[in-house]
């Protein structure tokens, strides 16, 4: 950990480093955002519950084989970037502040994940309707593989999930 690791992308320079306690309250907030947490889905059920947020955080940041980075653009905290184990499969995710979506915050940050995480193949899901992280996924070489119809819990209803893997 600790290590930090930049990329310039379009004049932006990206570093990946640990995410300080300080910068939860910001990711508190951008995860309560009604437009991330539709485009997201499989966020938690409550997210304006602010004990489950910090348990979330509490448990993830304490978990060996999670590895999560902080995205930040030079002028602070735009985002988190993260892979974990789910049923034998190394899986990706990322949030940028709503505010930041469109700018390649996502994608800088995903080509620098993707050095520091080694594990192949490793996948990622995202919710039918959201495109913009569909295509970060293609511009990182990730490719469709499959989908699948998941209750998520953000939204209360299912959504069609599509499931990505990237093979190298």
């Amino acid at each position: 950990m600790g290590v930090s690791t930049h990329i310039y992308a379009d004049r932006m320079k990206i570093t990946l480093r640990d995410l300080d306690d300080a910068e939860l309250d910001r990711l508190f907030d951008w995860e309560q955002d009604p437009a991330a947490v539709e485009m997201a889905a499989f966020t938690r059920a409550h997210p304006s519950d602010r004990e489950a947020f910090d348990a979330h955080y509490e448990r993830i940041r304490n978990d060996p084989s999670v590895f999560l980075r902080a995205i930040d653009d030079g002028n602070g905290l735009v985002g988190t970037i993260g892979s974990f184990t789910i049923d034998g499969d190394r899986e990706v995710t990322y949030w940028v502040n709503p505010i930041r979506w469109g700018e390649g915050l996502a994608s800088a940050a995903l080509r620098v994940f993707l050095t520091q995480e080694t594990v192949r193949p490793i996948f990622a899901r995202v919710a039918e309707h959201n495109l913009g992280s569909a295509r970060v996924l293609a511009h990182a070489g990730f490719l469709e593989i499959g989908c699948e119809t998941s209750y998520a819990d953000g939204l209360g209803r299912d959504v069609i999930e599509h499931i990505y893997r990237l093979p190298r």
